[in-house]
């Protein structure tokens, strides 16, 4: 972890994906942020400290997986179709405690590169298009779903966070 080096503005504030329409491009910069933080805060930690529970919290391995997963399940709505058995095992399996740091890492990585892909082909989409969520049909629009990726991943970056945190302070891991 290195939290005292200088970092640029965060991506919202840096004048970048001026060719992607708003929503969309919040969306974008929350994951870029996500990244970022997500790489800051975990990517110096041990293959132990990754999966340790401090305090019986869910790993820093599981927030980032869930993360990667809930963004591709979340796209799938966003696209109008419905989970397939593949993503429901996923799911199942977000809380595994396999994996060494570097792989946990690329997983939520390569999810962000092919979500971000997914949220420009969604981009210009009329955002008050109905969507439903989950085996309930749950309704919602578009546009809530893309502004749920977005408070949803910075919701579990910061857990990672937290988590790591406290498992690099611990004499313990």
């Amino acid at each position: 972890m290195n939290a005292s080096k200088p970092s640029l503005p965060e991506p919202w504030l840096r004048g970048t994906l001026a060719d992607v329409p708003v929503v969309a491009r919040g969306v974008l910069h929350a994951l870029e942020l996500a990244w970022e933080d997500a790489n800051k805060w975990c990517g110096g930690l041990s293959d132990i400290q990754i999966h340790a529970r401090p305090a019986g919290l869910p790993s820093a391995a599981f927030q980032l997986r869930h993360i990667a997963g809930s963004l591709d399940r979340l796209l799938t709505y966003a696209e109008g179709h419905a989970l397939s058995e593949e993503q429901l095992q996923r799911l199942k399996a977000e809380g595994s405690a396999d994996g060494s740091a570097k792989e946990v890492l690329s997983e939520l990585a390569a999810a962000i590169s092919t979500g971000s892909l997914r949220i420009r082909a969604l981009a210009s989409d009329d955002l008050s298009l109905p969507r439903v969520v989950g085996t309930k049909r749950l309704p919602t629009t578009l546009g809530g779903l893309l502004v749920h990726i977005a408070d949803h991943t910075q919701r579990h970056v910061g857990q990672a966070i937290t988590t790591a945190k406290l498992v690099s302070a611990s004499k313990v891991f």
